[in-house]
């Protein structure tokens, strides 16, 4: 039963993020075991971006992923791998630029790349900046993450995934600007 239970989590956790870049598993003290897109000390990764597709009825189907090459020993060993601006959660209003900045130690070593996702899918203009900024945005939710992939081993590592929001004033209520 309770393996009934994991597949049924899995499978929920995998419909419900089907766009998310990475899914992790680990057991607590009390052997329970949980899902989340963040990691945990001794968490294990088990959906990586572009491990899914989703198929003509909707149902997610895994794909076949490429072969495991022989990782460089401490390859993408990066102290400091996140984004920071956004914020999670950050909001945004009318036509502020949304800037980007990932903090990065040591800095991108030779043969790395950095590849930056914006809901899912890649911006190829920005490829291997740590800052720049994206331009007037439709009002949305958005989903940021940034992966670095070593090219001769292969092996990638994701940044953490950001979500922002973009707010646009109503036609029927413009804001105004404030009177002194």
């Amino acid at each position: 039963m309770h393996l009934r239970r994991s597949w049924l989590a899995i499978g929920l956790v995998v419909a419900v993020t089907a766009q998310a870049a990475v899914i992790y598993k680990w057991v607590d003290a009390n052997g329970v075991v949980h899902y989340s897109d963040q990691d945990s000390p001794g968490a294990e990764k088990i959906v990586a971006l572009g491990a899914l597709n989703v198929g003509s009825s909707g149902a997610p189907h895994p794909t076949a992923a490429p072969q495991a090459r022989p990782q460089a020993a401490g390859a993408l060993k990066y102290s400091d791998f996140q984004i920071t601006s956004p914020q999670a959660d950050q909001t945004f209003f009318g036509d502020d630029p949304v800037g980007v900045h990932l903090n990065l130690n040591p800095v991108l070593k030779q043969g790395q790349s950095i590849a930056w996702h914006l809901n899912g899918k890649q911006l190829d203009d920005v490829a291997d900046s740590v800052s720049f900024v994206l331009p007037k945005m439709d009002r949305g939710t958005y989903s940021l993450m940034a992966i670095i992939t070593d090219q001769q081993t292969g092996e990638s590592q994701s940044s953490n995934s950001v979500t922002f929001f973009v707010r646009q004033p109503s036609a029927l209520s413009p804001q105004s600007p404030l009177r002194k």
